[in-house]
Order: structure tokens, then sequence, then C-alpha cells
């Protein structure tokens, strides 16, 4: 077993304490001090983010090669695309409830095991990250570079991909399948609670 200085196991006591300290202006980047920093936070301290982030990891790795990859790197162009259009001030409708929508959607396609091409995956994919950029986009905090943040939420949003993916990889077994199943469940019924204003 690894031994710890006393100052390393303080700073390991002190970041989830950290964290969620920083829960609560992370979303819009208040009280960070960087736009990279800002960038990156947003999507992992926001979820509504987090569950359709993580659920394009899960449904890419549920739908094998060459999705497990696709996916995943569709997800965060499009989603610069749609960042751009925020920052820039074009006007997209209903853009909490596509976010929400995407939670929904994405958890019932994996709960349902649903196998769709990979061009139709990319598509359903593309759509929703086109929200969840815009989103990212429209709150970029004024003193921030523009480009760092991009830069941070395209990072942070992989790392939520590939933790979907990683967590995808029990799918090489029945009760793997199940348990993938059961979480794209539960990310519908997050998506849900977003949709209906109950999170």
């Amino acid at each position: 077993m690894p031994s710890f200085s006393p100052q390393s196991r303080a700073a390991l006591l002190a970041l989830p304490l950290m964290l969620l300290a920083a829960q609560a202006g992370a979303h819009t980047g208040e009280g960070i001090n960087t736009g990279f920093a800002s960038g990156f936070w947003h999507p992992i301290l926001g979820w509504d983010h987090v569950v359709a982030m993580v659920a394009v990891g899960l449904w890419g790795a549920f739908l094998g090669s060459p999705s497990i990859w696709i996916l995943p790197v569709v997800f965060p162009l499009v989603m610069a695309v749609g960042g751009a259009m925020g920052v820039v001030g074009m006007p997209l409708p209903a853009v909490e409830t596509g976010i929400a929508l995407s939670g929904v959607i994405l958890g019932l396609l994996i709960a349902f095991a649903v196998r769709a091409p990979i061009w139709v995956a990319a598509v359903i994919v593309g759509v929703f990250a086109i929200f969840h950029g815009h989103a990212h986009g429209t709150e970029l905090p004024e003193a921030f570079s523009p480009y760092g943040y991009a830069v941070g939420f395209v990072v942070g949003t992989g790392l939520l991909h590939m933790i979907g993916i990683a967590f995808g990889f029990l799918t090489k077994s029945e009760i793997g399948k199940a348990a993938v199943r059961g979480a794209g469940g539960v990310i519908a019924l997050v998506g849900a609670a977003f949709l209906f204003g109950l999170a």
C-alpha cells in the first residue's frame, strides 16, 4: 500500500470539499480564474450535461466499433459549433429542453438496447451536441478567453465520454449488458427530472 505524506493526505481529504464548494458556481464559471478551467468544469459539474455525455460514451460502447469512437468524436466537434453559435449570440430555441431531452432519449436508447446504424446514431448525437454547445457558449464568462473556454469544455466533455466508454465495456458479459441498460434507465430518469423541472 503506498504511503502518503501528511500534506498529500490533507490535499486528498480536501479535494471533495473543494469540488462541492466549486459546484455552486461552476456552471457559470463564477469563482474560477481561467477560461480553460471554467470551460472544463462546466460540463463536469452540471448534472444535466454529465448524464448526456456519459450516455454518449455508453451508447457508443454498447453499439461497438466503430461507434465506440465515432460518437465521442462527433459530439465535441458539433458541440464546438453550437458553442460558437452561443458565443456570437445566435438564438437557438428550447436549449434547456434539448439538453434535458438528450438525457431522456440517449438513456432510453441504451435501456432498450437500440442498435441504430452509425449514421443515425451520429445524427442523434450531433443534434443534441448543438444544444449542449450553445449552452456552454452563452454562459461564457465575459472576462475569459473564448478559446481557452472552448478547449476546456471540449476536454471536459471528452473525459465524460471516456467514463461512459469505460463503463460500456461491461457489455462484454450478459450481467454487464444488464447493468449498462439499467444505467441507461437511470440516465433517462435524470433527464426526465430536468425536463419536468424536478432537478
